[in-house]
């Protein structure tokens, strides 16, 4: 029993707050995993929708609020702050790419601050924020997950936004011509026109892959890393709950080493995040005729 208890206590944690259209034919919250699933494409993931888009909210609001306050006598905290990361992020731009763009220093410093701000809910108690949706809706089976990037849809949707503008600005900068000659004349060349023909199927699927699997490193790799992280909070949480003291004990030990190891792991995959884009993006940027 206390293992069927620990198995659904787990699994409810990990479940999304689903909303879509139901079997009955109403539109409703899902109750389980196997209602989330009958659900099919059109399921909304409410937590993680409202979640990213309140924090991506409160870091404009925030940066807003510096800028407005922003002089050139004696900054404050937070301008000091802001003007900090401004610098981290620019001087992250000019090392890794290498093309003009007056979109991509803004583009790394959302990406970067966004990101950051939606691993480190991470940091909070894993019950508090259920408990706390549970309270409000009257509902104790309805499920709630506040880490939006430890939801996949969150991590494939920003990677595809970032693949977005690579295919962009790979058209703008080589022209449509010279981005499918990118995909079809390259790693392997000959002089020969009918050895070069016979080679494009070839290179064209090197070169697919290769781009095919920017956006799924991005979403996987972010996406990875968070759901293990939640997971090992999740398990640390369930030793709480074992009824033995000195198990329970244990438990706040490891939740204080994990809590502090993590908050490396959730800054460092923020910068992965940003780097990986700047990088990507600058390749796109790069014409080698």
């Amino acid at each position: 029993m206390a293992e069927q208890t620990a198995s659904g206590y787990i699994q409810h944690h990990l479940q999304n707050l689903t909303f879509g259209h139901l079997p009955d034919g109403t539109w409703g919250f899902a109750h389980s995993a196997a209602e989330a699933k009958e659900m099919g494409f059109w399921a909304f993931h409410l937590d993680t929708l409202g979640w990213s888009v309140a924090l991506g909210l409160i870091f404009v609001l925030i940066f807003r609020m510096a800028a407005k306050k922003a002089t050139s006598g004696q900054p404050g905290a937070l301008q000091n702050f802001v003007e900090v990361l401004i610098e981290f992020v620019d001087g992250s731009v000019k090392d890794s790419f290498h093309g003009r763009s007056a979109v991509i220093a803004p583009l790394a410093l959302t990406i970067f601050v966004w990101v950051f701000l939606m691993n480190a809910v991470d940091l909070v108690p894993v019950d508090w924020i259920p408990q706390l949706a549970i309270m409000i809706s009257g509902d104790h089976h309805i499920p709630f997950r506040a880490v939006s990037t430890t939801d996949p849809n969150a991590t494939i949707g920003m990677a595809l936004s970032v693949f977005a503008l690579i295919i962009f600005y790979s058209i703008k900068v080589k022209g449509i011509g010279g981005f499918i000659g990118e995909l079809t004349l390259h790693p392997f060349g000959s002089k020969n026109v009918l050895v070069q023909a016979l080679l494009i199927p070839v290179n064209f699927l090197l070169e697919f892959v290769t781009l095919i699997a920017k956006p799924v490193s991005l979403a996987l790799r972010l996406f990875g890393n968070m759901y293990a992280g939640e997971l090992v909070f999740i398990l640390i949480a369930v030793m709480f709950g074992s009824g033995l003291l000195w198990l329970s004990g244990l438990g706040v030990v490891l939740q204080w080493a994990w809590a502090v190891f993590h908050i490396l792991i959730i800054t460092l995959q923020a910068f992965i995040f940003m780097m990986l884009t700047i990088v990507y993006l600058s390749m796109a940027h790069e014409d080698n005729h």
